[in-house]
């Protein structure tokens, strides 16, 4: 389809007013349709707002790709559609363990999909830094709160992590180095929960 003849049907079918230039920007990645523009763009496209969601990560991105209205999940997480639409907005979950179980089974979402969505990568990618560069065993209990996985599984991939960057740093200080000032370490930190969920099966 010519993206003037999805603009029409976004506005004969949907009542949305959007230019052949807004549906090109979509389509590009220079623009974001909003909740209803998106709804309304799978519908003349006759497919799911989940297939026009090339990879979802926040909360709402999962929401509408299992076409739920906030208050819908709201109630079926026990939140008070105000709050949830709070945490939405903010891209900052503060749900309750019940609660954040709950979502997890609605949407459907694994422990890393999870943290995304909740916005918990900045703080996990935090602790993980700290616990490979200084002693890991302090930091078994914080990730274990930060992250929906068992305490052996974590304790695991923390050892594993703290291994792996230290041997970095001492190719880097050993006498064989060859004008290395430690980059390799500086991009082994960079990508730290990426190493983290590989380490934990996750």
């Amino acid at each position: 389809m010519a993206h003037g003849h999805v603009a029409y049907g976004l506005r004969a079918q949907y009542g949305v007013f959007a230019t052949p230039e807004t549906v090109l920007a979509w389509e590009r990645g220079g623009a974001v349709p909003t909740e209803q523009e998106l709804t309304a763009l799978a519908g003349v496209l006759w497919c799911s707002p989940a297939e026009l969601i090339s990879a979802a990560s926040t909360l709402r991105e999962h929401r509408v790709a299992r076409g739920l209205a906030p208050e819908e999940l709201a109630r079926r997480v026990g939140l008070s559609a105000a709050a949830y639409q709070r945490m939405e907005d903010e891209g900052r979950w503060r749900g309750t363990e019940r609660q954040t179980a709950a979502l997890a089974e609605v949407l459907g979402l694994g422990p890393r999909a999870l943290l995304t969505a909740t916005g918990g990568d900045e703080r996990l990618a935090e602790l993980l830094r700290d616990a490979v560069t200084t002693r890991w065993q302090a930091y078994v209990k914080p990730v274990a709160r930060t992250v929906p996985l068992p305490r052996r599984t974590v304790e695991s991939a923390l050892q594993r992590l703290h291994t792996e960057y230290h041997a970095r740093m001492a190719a880097v200080s050993s006498w064989g180095a060859s004008g290395t000032t430690g980059e390799e370490g500086r991009a082994y930190l960079d990508g730290i929960v990426g190493h983290f969920w590989e380490s934990a099966g996750a």
